[in-house]
């Protein structure tokens, strides 16, 4: 059976109109069991978040919410949290501290729980540094807005829900595209992704992703990159790296990761609307 569903946010996705995300994420749990576990794990904030997103999720149509709120390694362990894990359809982890989610919640029973959930199929949701945290290699500092230097961005390993990707949120507000393009560099193997606010991937099977909301989604691909600096003994020089691609996309647009290739949003034809008019 093939993995479950991912929807990685790039922060601040609209609460207050169409909330085209978040209808998204209510639709498909409530195609299932309806139950979404709110992961409280990255902000220092618990309460005031889970206060934000219950009645939200709720007015939306979320049959069932609880929150799970993960502050120490013995949390993570707990068995009654485990025990409300499983009953999940859907995950949900907020923004915060990517660095707070996987040293509190990495190779503990809460852990191992979303890797099952996972591949039997569930939904895994990040917004922000819950997004950022979803891949196999997370960014976890680095300046924002700023020409990268040789020293790239401080990383990390993620939850490595998502291979051969790293992701960074908040993307066009913060100018991270320099940020992006060092870490991208640090390793061409791995494929830059920038999530702009209230935008969103949608990825299937690990292999394709689709894009959701109001913003664009940035693509960086490494594997044609002709020279860079990094190796060389230049100390907190700045970036130099040659013969990258860059793809930008929008609402409806696709990007197959294996394949790394991108596909415009299939919009009907006017010659074929008219067609179809009586």
């Amino acid at each position: 059976m093939s993995a479950g569903p991912l929807i990685i946010i790039g922060g601040h996705e609209d609460r207050e109109d169409d909330c085209i995300i978040l209808k998204e994420i209510v639709k498909h749990t409530n195609r299932h069991t309806g139950r979404l576990l709110l992961m409280t794990v990255a902000t220092q904030l618990p309460d005031a978040v889970a206060k934000d997103y219950l009645p939200l999720f709720q007015q939306l149509g979320i049959r069932e919410i609880d929150v799970l709120d993960i502050r120490t390694r013995e949390d993570a362990k707990d068995p009654d949290n485990v025990g409300l894990l499983e009953r999940a359809s859907t995950v949900f982890f907020t923004g915060g501290d990517q660095l707070r989610i996987t040293s509190q919640v990495g190779d503990s029973p809460i852990y191992q729980t979303l890797m099952k959930l996972h591949e039997r199929g569930s939904l895994i949701v990040g917004t922000s540094a819950g997004a950022a945290a979803m891949s196999e290699t997370m960014i976890v500092a680095g300046e924002s807005d700023a020409s990268p230097t040789t020293l790239g961005p401080e990383m990390a390993p993620g939850l490595n829900l998502m291979k051969g990707v790293v992701i960074d949120s908040h993307f066009a507000e913060r100018g991270r595209l320099g940020r992006l393009l060092g870490a991208v560099a640090l390793n061409p193997r791995n494929i830059g992704i920038g999530i702009d606010e209230d935008t969103a991937i949608w990825v299937e099977e690990d292999t394709v992703f689709r894009v959701l909301g109001s913003g664009a989604v940035y693509v960086v691909d490494g594997s044609t990159v002709s020279y860079s600096n990094l190796s060389e003994k230049v100390r907190d020089g700045t970036l130099s790296v040659m013969d990258v691609k860059l793809h930008m996309l929008a609402e409806g647009d696709r990007f197959d990761l294996r394949e790394r290739c991108p596909s415009p949003k299939q919009v009907a034809k006017e010659s074929d609307t008219n067609e179809q008019k009586p």
